[in-house]
């Protein structure tokens, strides 16, 4: 029996990165849809900027999760496709009833913290099981990721 996916990499291996990667993008569908609600709601001094903020973040989020779907088949696995799988495996919580400028804003950097550690776990997986397309469209995430959670915490201060 054949111990490699069609990529070469380990299918135990594969497996593993998998359910990290469907964590992540799990996430990722409660973080989108969280910043569509903000985008949609948001009120108050700062609602231009915010409004176009969250459409612009919301539609990088997008991007990210068609990437995340796409290299889970690339190695072999199957992504999770369903808001009940989203919520049950989801870390992030759902965001209802924020429309303030402070609110919206801490919630979406503290969702954005939660998804950039996961990715510094999968990063440091997919390294150690030579997975180098994870670790590259992680890396790539994370510093992404990690330019807009100074952004946020600057606004917040």
């Amino acid at each position: 029996m054949n111990k490699l996916t069609n990529i070469g990499l380990e299918k135990q291996d594969s497996v593993e990165i998998a359910d990290k990667l469907n964590e992540l993008l799990a996430n990722y569908h409660i973080y989108y849809q969280n910043l569509r609600g903000f985008h949609w709601n948001i009120k108050g001094i700062h609602f231009f900027q915010l409004h176009a903020k969250y459409e612009e973040l919301y539609n990088s989020a997008l991007a990210r999760i068609d990437a995340l779907a796409e290299r889970i088949l690339t190695i072999g696995q199957k992504p999770l496709h369903s808001f009940s799988d989203y919520l049950r495996v989801s870390s992030i919580q759902e965001a209802t009833s924020l429309s303030g400028d402070r609110e919206t804003v801490e919630a979406t950097h503290q969702n954005l913290s939660v998804i950039v550690s996961l990715e510094r776990d999968i990063l440091a997986l997919a390294a150690e099981r030579e997975d180098e397309g994870t670790v590259a469209l992680v890396s790539e995430d994370i510093n992404e990721n990690e330019k807009t959670l100074w952004m946020l915490k600057a606004f917040l201060s």
